[in-house]
């Protein structure tokens, strides 16, 4: 079996779309489709989020398999049909990047994402560390997605790291009000708190977890164990399928 680094980025817009529900569609395909096993949750990167021309949250997506080798072409296949059926191709700062690496990660790239948490990195830089390192690349437009992606496998998550428990909506309910009931909400606060965080703005009575644009998430719950989200979640009481 091979070690398969999957990462993407800038696939979504103001106006609608989510990397990580991207991310969760391909967890369903690679597993069902391409026999593939994870070596780790999906991770979601974080970058610097003072990119003038990020598309909204400069969040970039990683996804570590492990797979037998006859089941490469296949995986690309995979990524490439929901990257390009999922993305908001249409929109102007929408200019999304696929970055295959096999085998583990290199120093060089590990430095790499961690400049990308702070700095800005031009294409030009990404495009020679991928060479460097031997990733393979698809880009889209510009293509300036590929220097997330780099960053999402470069991070490896070895240092301190949360957990983010997100839900995802059918597509006939994007773009219309969430109906999650703020009272469990509360409950799931009041007893998972201070496990799980940014949940609610007590200041202003705000509910933090559900989104307002009109992308798929539901809501999404941050925690420091794996555990705790999934105990969160099984509290919060929704009226969505």
């Amino acid at each position: 079996m091979i070690q398969l680094n999957i990462g993407f980025d800038d696939t979504d817009s103001l106006t609608g779309g989510c990397t990580t529900y991207i991310g969760a569609r391909l967890v369903h395909r690679l597993e069902k489709e391409a026999k593939a096993q994870f070596t780790d949750y999906p991770n979601l990167i974080r970058l610097n989020p003072n990119i003038p021309y990020k598309t909204r949250g400069n969040g970039a997506v990683c996804l570590r398999i492990k797979i037998e080798e006859n089941m490469l072409q296949k995986v690309e296949e995979i990524v490439i049909e929901e990257i390009e059926e999922n993305s908001d191709l249409k929109c102007e700062k929408t200019h999304p990047g696929i970055v295959f690496l096999q085998g583990p990660v290199p120093p060089q790239l590990k430095t790499f994402a961690e400049k990308a948490l702070t700095d800005v990195i031009t294409l030009k830089e990404a495009i020679k560390t991928a060479n460097k390192v031997n990733a393979k690349t698809v880009t889209y437009k510009k293509g300036r997605g590929i220097i997330g992606a780099l960053a999402a496998i470069g991070n490896t998550l070895e240092n301190d790291h949360t957990y983010e428990l997100l839900t995802y909506r059918t597509p006939e309910h994007w773009g219309t009000p969430r109906t999650v009931d703020t009272q469990s909400i509360y409950l799931m606060d009041k007893l998972t708190h201070p496990e799980t965080f940014n949940n609610i703005d007590h200041q202003e009575q705000r509910i933090l977890i559900t989104p307002r644009g009109p992308d798929p998430v539901l809501y999404g719950i941050r925690g420091e164990t794996p555990e705790i989200v999934k105990l969160a979640h099984k509290i919060v009481v929704s009226y969505e399928p």
